[in-house]
């Protein structure tokens, strides 16, 4: 079983930035797709990037294209997400989640931001105030 700590998490005020981290331990499949997804009071969970060792691209949700980066340090099974321009409506509490399978298309693997993750983290909060 994957574990997942998240961290990175804080209050910052509208056009900052932040950085999150997830390290993952226990049994850790490398080749999987590992993802930051986002929970708003009130509102439905939505993947926000997703990337695995080994693929060409991340995957990102068009909502956050250009602000947010994913990347991943092989060496330490960590996966972070930089998250620039920082909006209100960012506000929420920041999930890792692993285990999903990457594909293979176009000549490249890749991740799909919303597939089937099967290990969460327990979430880091972000609030953006204005």
């Amino acid at each position: 079983q994957t574990q997942l700590v998240e961290s990175g998490g804080g209050s910052v005020q509208a056009g900052g930035s932040l950085s999150l981290s997830c390290a993952a331990s226990g049994y850790f499949d490398r080749s999987n797709c590992m993802a930051w997804f986002r929970q708003a009071p009130g509102k439905e969970r939505e993947g926000v990037a997703a990337i695995c060792a080994g693929c060409d691209r991340a995957d990102y949700a068009d909502s956050v294209k250009g602000r947010l980066t994913i990347s991943q340090d092989n060496a330490k099974n960590t996966v972070y997400l930089q998250i620039n321009s920082l909006k209100p409506e960012d506000s929420a509490m920041y999930y890792c989640a692993a285990g999903a399978r990457r594909f293979w298309s176009g000549g490249i693997w890749s991740c799909r931001v919303n597939d089937e993750y099967d290990s969460w983290g327990q979430g880091t909060q972000v609030t953006v105030s204005s």
